[in-house]
């Protein structure tokens, strides 16, 4: 397994004009009995600079819990608060019956019941398992993804191995390009994701091109990592 609990990684985040717009923290907190089963507890969280903050005031936290037996999620949900419109987003997983259960709770309570397919992820959970399959170049793997109450596929492209420079350095690290199989959500005009091509398979950079502007998250720092 390329990551365990206690392992967190922090990264600088850059959008349009903005050499440092936020930075997130993305953590894997514990592994716990959950469900019937042990999870890892996941969490990340996104803040901006003190600056942008004073001009919209933002924060966003996504946390899942990954089956550590079958790295398949159990529970995913999503914290928004833009400038006091908060926001909670849910979603529980039967992945033996193949259904999610979907709530979003803002001033009342929404609820669905939605078929997912085999082996569906939730968005935070899918860039663990991605990072578990030892991926390399030329390979071309579907993902189905379950976000905001739907489920689709998620086509991963593999491309060569490129440096990236990030805090802890120049790293090689594989190029990933996603894109959505047929009908689904729009994952941004130029998404990559760059993990590092060694047993920790960090993603190192992370960058979107979405109709506010292009972001871009660069790796900063890592605690607990494998080796």
């Amino acid at each position: 397994m390329p990551f365990r609990a206690g392992e967190s990684l922090t990264y600088d985040i850059s959008w349009s004009s903005y050499l440092t717009a936020g930075s997130a923290v993305v953590a894997v907190q514990e592994k716990k009995a959950s469900y019937g089963s042990t999870a890892y507890y996941i969490v990340a969280e996104v803040r901006p600079t003190p600056l942008l903050q004073k001009l919209y005031s933002i924060y966003y936290k996504a946390d899942t819990l990954l089956d550590s037996y079958t790295l398949l999620p159990q529970r995913g949900s999503v914290y928004s608060d833009e400038n006091g419109r908060r926001r909670m987003k849910t979603t529980r997983f039967n992945q033996a019956a193949h259904t999610a259960h979907y709530e979003v709770q803002t001033t009342t309570v929404v609820t669905d019941d939605f078929a997912v397919p085999a082996y569906v992820q939730d968005a935070l959970s899918a860039l663990y398992a991605i990072r578990a399959l030892g991926l390399e170049p030329g390979q071309t793997i579907t993902m189905p993804i379950a976000d905001n109450g739907a489920a689709f596929s998620v086509q991963l492209q593999v491309g060569a191995v490129e440096k990236v420079k990030t805090g802890l350095g120049t790293i090689d690290a594989l190029r990933i390009t996603p894109t959505v199989v047929g009908r689904g959500p729009s994952l941004g005009r130029g998404a990559h994701i760059w993990l590092s091509h060694d047993a920790r398979r960090l993603p190192v950079k992370i960058e979107v091109e979405l109709p506010v502007g292009r972001f871009v998250l660069v790796l900063r720092g890592a605690t607990g990592t494998v080796g």
